[in-house]
């Protein structure tokens, strides 16, 4: 943050999601939300992130102070208070907004105690977007006010709702789509309490096959639409990836842009990770062969012919994971060796146990997630498999290039702009960093097997797409850039 005093004042930007690493997490729009205002402060823009005070976040706030009130949020008192994570290195300008009606609760951010989404799950995150809308038309009682709201997926939906309705002028918006397929449906009967005009429930507006869509809400309203990557910024103009809104999306085809996302190199560095047994560079990477021989022994894997293989994900039919299923004993048989870490459908769930017991010494499952456990996992394993369905950017395959772990991805999002196939010209011209398969087919993630597998028996060579992997520019640099242009292009 010290490089960001020496740029030009560009502005303020009010970015509004419903997680926040290091604060709260469940997936990968944590860790982007996260990023941002480091990134965007390097060029001149000042974020402050509004999130939910969910249970235990206030006392990890510095110097929290109230700066906005309300005595009736959707059906009780709520306050907004500013401080500073309390996180020595990159701490955060956070806005919390504390609802204890809505927020203090067990459970997790989004489900009950049994795994069923909180039922006022609809009025939880509109409280969110009112606050965020309130905030942007008035300004904080410190005399802070946004240029640019910023929401996040479908929990932050309404917020550019709320902005356009309430009739604000001098603030843009914009928002972010980071996945589809969850866009924030609740009944028609929500309207009112919701605060939402009748006018507005039309096709048009926020009508979604008679039900409110948040998220439509958002794309209707919003200045400009930015999703995670260039190419599914294009997949969502077609059905198969539009998941219903892809009208919209070709209505709103001129507001619409892809920026990649980046990743903390801080928190992303194997030469640095606490969390792993041997740290290593591009120029020593016998240590990253330590890290794969203490990744064995701490799974139980025996030493085997062939590469490693890995993945860590929602264990989802999304994510692909059932065709890793299918394939598994064609990597087994070509020498391979497979961690899984994850967790999600429960029949899934069963059949990666079921597949750990069958194959003792080649499977190893941790159900569940673990986060230093994942660095030891992109640290020590030689391939990490990506198979989605769809995948607005991942991470995941991000994360395995900055480790020399390389990617096994479909075609298809983020995972296509972001890992070059090691096709004959790619490996002549230096530039492969993994291997790309069709998505949704068992047999194309097997030949993408034998191609890694192929690759790792030629070590001169693996290590050469292992370099190039670590090279890879997978910083907030050209995204923050990117964002920063088009906030200056929204601002008023």
């Amino acid at each position: 943050m010290g490089n960001a005093a020496k740029v030009k004042n560009q502005g303020t930007v009010l970015s509004v999601a419903s997680e926040c690493v290091p604060l709260v997490k469940t997936g990968g729009l944590a860790d982007v939300v996260g990023a941002l205002p480091d990134g965007l402060a390097l060029t001149g823009w000042h974020l402050k992130t509004l999130l939910p005070a969910y249970p235990g976040l206030a006392e990890r706030i510095k110097k929290p102070k109230v700066v906005w009130s309300s005595k009736n949020l959707f059906g009780g008192c709520a306050q907004v208070i500013s401080g500073k994570t309390a996180n020595s290195d990159g701490a955060l300008d956070m806005l919390l907004l504390q609802a204890p009606h809505l927020y203090d609760r067990g459970g997790s951010i989004y489900l009950n105690t049994k795994g069923n989404d909180w039922p006022d799950n609809a009025q939880r995150f509109a409280a969110l977007s009112w606050a965020a809308a309130e905030i942007s038309r008035k300004g904080l009682s410190d005399g802070w006010r946004p240029n640019i709201l910023h929401a996040h997926d479908w929990q932050a939906g309404l917020a550019p709702a709320y902005l356009a309705y309430g009739g604000a002028k001098d603030v843009a918006s914009l928002i972010t789509i980071h996945n589809i397929a969850f866009q924030g449906l609740a009944p028609a009967t929500l309207l009112k309490t919701l605060k939402l005009p009748r006018k507005h429930f039309v096709q048009d507006g926020f009508e979604y096959w008679g039900k409110i869509s948040s998220l439509k809400a958002g794309l209707m309203t919003a200045d400009a639409i930015t999703t995670v990557s260039p190419t599914y910024a294009q997949e969502l103009l077609e059905p198969e990836f539009g998941m219903g809104l892809e009208g919209v999306i070709r209505l709103k085809r001129d507001r619409l842009s892809g920026i990649l996302n980046g990743v903390d190199l801080k928190t992303w560095n194997p030469r640095t990770d606490a969390h792993i047994a041997h740290a290593y560079g591009p120029r020593d990477l016998a240590a990253k062969s330590k890290n794969t021989r203490a990744l064995e022994k701490e799974f139980g894997l025996i030493k085997g012919q062939g590469p490693l293989f890995a993945v860590i994900s929602r264990l989802t039919h999304q994510k692909g994971l059932d065709l890793v299923l299918d394939t598994l004993p064609a990597l087994l048989a070509r020498g391979g060796r497979l961690i899984v870490l994850g967790s999600g459908d429960a029949g899934m769930e069963k059949a990666f146990a079921k597949a750990a017991k069958d194959h003792p010494g080649l499977v190893a499952v941790t159900i569940g997630y673990d986060e230093a456990q994942s660095h030891r996992i992109y640290a020590g394993a030689d391939v990490m498999m990506v198979p989605s369905r769809f995948e607005p950017c991942g991470l995941t395959q991000l994360y395995a290039l900055r480790y020399g772990t390389l990617p096994l991805v479909s075609r298809t999002g983020g995972l296509a702009d972001t890992v070059i196939d090691a096709n004959n010209a790619a490996v002549q011209t230096a530039v492969a960093t993994g291997v790309q398969v069709a998505p949704n087919r068992s047999d194309s993630l097997e030949q993408g097997i034998r191609r890694m597998c192929d690759l790792f028996a030629k070590q001169e060579l693996w290590v050469k797409l292992q370099k190039r992997a670590m090279a890879q520019p997978l910083g907030w640099e050209q995204s923050a850039q990117a964002y920063s242009e088009l906030y200056q292009s929204l601002k008023k």
